[in-house]
């Protein structure tokens, strides 16, 4: 299981803020009176210095931008792993942080946007894929096409890798006028062809760009409007590991 994050940010701004709040009411006042030049017990001192830090950090991450790391390659080419990207927090309405409880509405996701969400089958670890249907949209895949409403999604091939013995195309995809990059198997996957499916109500559908290489809506289904985190909207720094110099080559948007 992933790190609750959030929820141990939560709880060091509540419990940073409570400290300093309770000292301020009554033990300062005492110390005050008691010998004026009496420093703050050390956990205040701690707590004062922590807690606009923290809640700014809260705020931030919270409502309007998040940073992620990409883990896997099931986004090629669109991201790499090793990027690190911004997730815009209020592209699809402001949530409460833990809870995830839409209190303001904004946006609604479109096809084609790059989306941060936690799947159906593991709701505490972030994933990244691609909107491809939405609620009511009629979904299948033929010979690694993409069909949405009975609409084939042209694609454009690009590049063959590698050149010689080509093992995997990459492709311009276009879906409802959006393009995006999109990277096939040479010797396609059992996700090349799957059987129409309707999006529910209230749930999108989602792929990877590396579309023999992601798992996503075509092995656990929808995902539910309440479990979207954000929008991803650009890259700001490519990482490789520890060992490695960062790189600022890949900075740009995200389409």
């Amino acid at each position: 299981m992933d790190i609750n994050f959030p929820l141990i940010l939560l709880w060091l701004v509540v419990g940073s803020g409570l400290i300093w709040l309770v000292d301020s009411l009554f033990f300062a006042p005492r110390r005050r009176q008691a010998a004026e030049d009496r420093p703050d017990p050390v956990v205040v001192e701690y707590a004062k210095s922590f807690f606009p830090v923290l809640a700014l950090v809260f705020v931030l991450r919270s409502f309007i931008v998040e940073p992620f790391q990409i883990p896997s390659a099931s986004m090629v080419p669109t991201l790499q792993v090793g990027d690190f990207i911004l997730v815009n927090k209020y592209a699809y309405g402001l949530r409460l942080p833990v809870s995830r409880t839409k209190v303001v509405d904004i946006g609604e996701p479109e096809r084609g946007d790059v989306m941060v969400f936690f799947p159906p089958h593991m709701n505490d670890t972030y994933f990244i894929k691609r909107v491809i249907g939405l609620p009511g949209d009629r979904i299948r895949v033929e010979g690694n096409v993409l069909y949405i409403n009975g609409k084939r999604a042209p694609q454009e091939l690009i590049q063959a890798i590698p050149p010689g013995n080509p093992q995997m195309e990459v492709l311009w995809e276009e879906i409802y006028g959006r393009r995006h990059l999109v990277a096939k198997s040479v010797n396609p996957s059992r996700f090349a062809d799957i059987n129409e499916v309707v999006v529910p109500e209230g749930h999108y559908f989602m792929m990877g760009d590396n579309r023999d290489n992601s798992l996503d809506s075509r092995e656990w289904g929808f995902v539910p409007e309440r479990d979207i985190v954000g929008k991803a909207f650009a890259i700001w720094m490519h990482w490789d590991n520890l060992l490695s110099i960062p790189s600022f080559k890949r900075v740009g948007t995200i389409e």
